[in-house]
């Protein structure tokens, strides 16, 4: 079996390996609530950008941004974290929407490899 990709330019999984001290299942369990808790606040940020409620994505993307520092997803930490600031501020929803464009690039396909990640780990159990 091929050695696992536990890191890329848009991910870094030391943090939760060094927290797990050893428990694969802890590995399977932040992986299995990133998987399920990551689309929802995505799509909770995008379908307020459509119905213009600043207030839910700054609220949305407030509470994306830990999770994803949590997965060493630094860039797309720091991009959330501006799609916060733009709702909050008065910038216009297509520059809102650009950015979350931009940041659900880079989360979207870590989430697929995280998906590979979590099989190879509950496998180990």
């Amino acid at each position: 079996m091929p050695e696992l990709e536990l890191s890329d330019q848009y991910f870094d999984l030391s943090f939760l390996l060094e927290i797990a001290d050893g428990s694969t299942e802890f590995i399977v369990e932040s992986i299995d609530m990133f998987l399920v808790q990551t689309p929802e606040l995505m799509w909770a940020i995008y379908n307020a950008i459509k119905a213009g409620d600043r207030t839910l994505i700054a609220q949305s993307a407030h509470k994306l941004k830990p999770n994803l520092g949590f997965f060493g997803m630094l860039t797309a930490q720091s991009m959330m974290q501006e799609v916060e600031a733009l709702a909050k501020g008065d910038a216009d929803f297509a520059a809102i929407e650009a950015k979350y464009v931009s940041v659900r690039s880079i989360i979207a396909p870590t989430l697929e490899k995280l998906k590979v990640i979590r099989e190879a780990k509950a496998a180990e159990l």
